[in-house]
């Protein structure tokens, strides 16, 4: 707390005298990652002068100038406001670019793993779920916990029965689903199913229209499904349904994922 910001940043290229690192290349090191960081115009301040965000950021700092081999960080993101996060997220991916280091990022923002992660581990009390590339977690997830954890807004879910292979019944409405799934006939599943998959105008299920926020370039129709909460995507293009009336909704084959509701385990 003592130390200047710069000083901070650069205790831990000289505490060792064999390993420590000249001024010049220390110097450029610091200007680096106080450049990525946001931190040049704070160089000169104490710890004490600073905010919480910014002391987060001076400690992710002292991380980068050490050019480890592996680099460890643990929600470092997390007491940023969304501006700096997201602006402190691209720099991130593009310092990992430039050293070419693994990152190893522990985060409870799947914003974050989704968009800054080459490969992805999503965790349950301490339980590996599932591993895998961003995209193809999202598209095929492993078990009800991750369909519901990865994606923003969430997988919609309903409670149905596996008819067949290829269908399945809810309480007002029969699915159809293009992968084969492996249960058995009259098995007990949960059905889920991306915003962007669900389409108004269809007879596979109906729903009430609760509200619809509207984002500018696309809108969110929040509707109840046999109780369940479900959330479209629809394009701002399209007309908008009426808050309060009852809409059919028809559903991607192609995107339909089945869970085995005993195990939350995926069967297709």
């Amino acid at each position: 707390p003592h130390m200047t910001v710069r000083k901070n940043i650069e205790s831990p290229l000289v505490a060792r005298k064999a390993n420590r690192v000249d001024a010049t290349e220390r110097h450029r090191r610091v200007a680096e990652a106080a450049e990525v960081l946001g931190l040049s115009d704070y160089l000169d301040r104490k710890p004490g002068a600073l905010s919480g965000g910014q002391r987060q950021r001076v400690a992710l700092a002292r991380a980068i100038v050490r050019r480890p081999q592996v680099f460890l960080m643990d929600e470092p993101l997390s007491n940023l406001d969304a501006k700096l996060r997201n602006q402190t997220r691209l720099e991130l991916v593009e310092l990992w670019r430039r050293l070419e280091t693994t990152f190893i990022y522990v985060t409870h923002d799947q914003v974050e793993a989704m968009t800054m992660g080459t490969r992805i581990a999503v965790l349950k009390d301490g339980e590996l779920q599932q591993t895998g590339a961003p995209q193809a977690v999202y598209d095929r997830p492993a078990n009800l916990f991750v369909a519901g954890f990865i994606g923003s807004p969430p997988m919609n879910l309903i409670a149905g029965t596996l008819e067949t292979a290829n269908a399945l019944a809810t309480a007002s409405g029969r699915i159809g689903i293009a992968a084969t799934s492996s249960g058995a006939a009259g098995a007990s599943v949960t059905i889920g199913v991306r915003p962007e998959h669900v389409a108004i105008g269809g007879s596979d299920v109906s729903g009430t229209v609760l509200s619809i926020e509207s984002l500018g370039h696309e809108r969110h129709v929040i509707c109840t499904v046999e109780g369940t909460r479900w959330v479209l995507r629809q394009s701002s293009d399209t007309p908008a349904p009426e808050v309060g009336s009852t809409v059919g909704l028809s559903v991607d084959p192609a995107h339909v994922h089945a869970f085995d509701t005993a195990t939350t385990e995926r069967i297709n």
